[in-house]
């Protein structure tokens, strides 16, 4: 299956939660949370920044639904070798609660990279990610982990090193 036909099963996935409606007397902002991630991390010579503030809506029965923009900066100063990027993009995400701790998670990402080694511009180019993943949460914050069923290591592949990373969200 290709990308768009992945972003196209989300997008329908994400819209047709819309069916379980809440009371009628309900407002849209009563069921609307905010939040995201920050991430931070430094070692020898090596820096990653990252925020994604993101927004979803609950729906009914413990599904939610939303959008999120990403922005991450990764530096290493290398006695020959430097390396920076620029990373921006975007995501949607549905979420499902089959459980009271359990959530269930399908996410689409789409980030655009430039980055810099050496002396050298290399070309912008865009990266997808499907992740598909379990936490488990408790009030507003939700510990776990997902797996990118795109991930691709090539050198214009995913910007992360593994197909399987951590997720940590909070959400108020």
């Amino acid at each position: 299956m290709n990308r768009n036909l992945y972003f196209v099963l989300l997008m329908f996935a994400s819209f047709s939660l819309s069916s379980f409606s809440q009371n009628r007397g309900d407002k849209f902002g009563d069921h609307m949370r905010y939040g995201g991630s920050v991430n931070l991390g430094f070692s020898n010579n090596f820096t990653t920044i990252g925020v994604a503030p993101s927004a979803i809506y609950d729906f009914y029965n413990g599904f939610s639904a939303g959008a999120s923009i990403s922005y991450y900066y990764t530096e290493r100063k290398d006695t020959f070798f430097d390396y920076k990027s620029n990373v921006i993009g975007g995501s949607l995400i549905t979420m499902y609660s089959p459980l009271p701790y359990m959530q269930l998670s399908a996410e689409f990402e789409q980030l655009n990279v430039n980055r810099t080694e050496g002396i050298i511009d290399i070309d912008p180019y865009w990266v997808s990610g499907l992740y598909l993943g379990i936490a488990y949460f408790t009030g507003n914050v939700s510990l776990g982990i997902r797996y990118d069923v795109l991930y691709d290591d090539g050198p214009q592949g995913s910007i992360f090193g593994s197909a399987i990373s951590p997720v940590l969200r909070a959400y108020f």
